[in-house]
């Protein structure tokens, strides 16, 4: 596991993906309810219920266009979209090396779109979007890159990780016999020196 605090920051950012995740998955949910019904109708009562002006005619426009095949296939999507987000967010949280980079990759492809939007129109919710968007992938990007650097984890002679960057922990068990001591110490020691 990453440092103490850093394993807090993981932890955030992997609730955060969970979130998005969840949200998508009812949203999924949502358009599978909607399968064999009236959506125009339904998307009448929205803009009705909602005070949209019902000139701009987009929620109507957008709803005539949905037929029962293309909402499975957008809740299928949406299902492999939340599928991926818990994944990453559970990677995340046990603080797994492929999670941090497949949270970096799939979070820097949004960023060019993201960015094109914000600089198209802004508004306040697109720069928040931005903004945490780029604080997630550069934090992400951050924490690599430390671990890198050989600032957050080492192994000890069993293997595990110390979080403590230039000690070599002998656990309490160790002391069961000098020779496997010795041994593990010899086994850390080729550890570090690359062998």
């Amino acid at each position: 596991m990453a440092s103490g605090l850093h394993h807090r920051g993981l932890q955030v950012v992997a609730l955060f993906e969970g979130a998005k995740g969840a949200l998508v998955l009812v949203a999924g949910f949502g358009l599978l309810s909607l399968i064999h019904r009236d959506v125009q109708r339904i998307a009448e009562e929205i803009v009705r219920h909602f005070h949209i002006n019902p000139a701009s005619r987009y929620p109507l426009q957008a709803s005539a266009a949905l037929t029962s095949q293309r909402l499975w296939l957008l809740a299928s999507m949406a299902l492999l979209y939340s599928a991926l987000r818990l994944i990453e967010a559970y990677g995340l949280w046990w603080s797994r090396r492929w999670a941090q980079y497949f949270a970096v990759i799939s979070g820097g492809l949004y960023l060019p779109v993201e960015i094109y939007e914000l600089f198209l129109r802004i508004t306040w919710p697109k720069a928040l979007v931005v903004a945490v968007n780029l604080g997630v992938v550069g934090y992400l990007v951050w924490h690599i890159g430390y671990r890198l650097r050989g600032h957050s984890r080492q192994m000890t002679w069993r293997g595990r990780v110390d979080a403590r960057p230039s000690a070599i922990r002998l656990e309490k068990s160790a002391t069961r016999g000098s020779s496997r001591v010795f041994c593990g110490a010899a086994r850390a020691s080729s550890h570090f020196r690359g062998e």
